[in-house]
């Protein structure tokens, strides 16, 4: 069975629509675009197709994918126009790539970090934050407190922030990502905030993914690779 990934943009009022419904669209636009996607067995048969790390509501991005399942071969670059011929404003195909036909490979399993861009839309910042944040990257501990369903603990988040710099006005950074360990841009800025004697309600920021990565390993080393670096075109 031949699998494929693909990559695509969330941006404008698209931001408001949660995972289901994006899941459900993208349903409809298989059949629209004639992708030859194959279904499940049984008497309810649905279509293979499983989100890397659905995004949350009110962020956009430009690196959103899923996986599906082919009941024959499609180009790329066919499957990319076909879908985009019929996607709404504010989705936009950007890749379709050929990825192996193993469990372990799926963008839900190996999804490991994410970049996200934060700009605030209303903060109260120190002129001197950038400086800030720089020793607020370089603190040993970040500690922060985790709601869960039973209970509340705390949890340093330092381990999770890879990356950390102010970009112009905004903030970027790269954080784990996935099944395993997820951290939210909004955690990291509230503990920024917090550290600069701010509360939450002090600032608005809006987040927009950038990317998301698993691990790849680069002769002995680990790095991060895009999750479409890890496909191929299909000719």
């Amino acid at each position: 069975m031949l699998k494929a990934r693909i990559k695509f943009r969330k941006n404008g009022v698209m931001k408001f629509i949660g995972h289901l419904d994006v899941m459900r669209y993208f349903q409809k636009a298989m059949r629209r675009a004639e992708i030859p996607i194959a279904f499940t067995g049984g008497f309810s048969p649905h279509m293979i197709m499983s989100f890397a790390s659905p995004l949350g509501v009110g962020l956009t991005s430009d690196g959103e994918y899923f996986d599906i399942e082919l009941a024959e071969a499609v180009s790329s670059a066919d499957a990319v126009r076909r879908l985009n011929e019929v996607m709404a404003e504010g989705i936009e195909v950007i890749s379709f790539k050929e990825i192996p036909d193993n469990k372990k490979s799926a963008g839900m399993a190996i999804t490991a970090a994410a970049d996200y861009l934060s700009t605030p839309l209303k903060a109260k910042f120190p002129l001197d934050w950038k400086d800030k944040l720089v020793q607020f990257r370089a603190a040993p501990e970040i500690i922060i407190r985790k709601k869960t369903k039973k209970s509340e603990q705390e949890v340093n988040i330092q381990p999770m922030i890879y990356e950390l710099e102010a970009r112009d006005d905004s903030v970027f950074m790269k954080v784990a990502s996935g099944s395993r360990e997820n951290l939210k841009p909004s955690a990291v800025l509230d503990a920024f905030l917090q550290s600069m004697g701010l509360a939450s309600n002090d600032a608005a920021f809006s987040h927009h993914r950038l990317e998301l990565y698993a691990f790849s390993d680069d002769g002995g080393r680990q790095k991060f690779a895009p999750l479409d670096a890890l496909g191929r075109i299909i000719e």
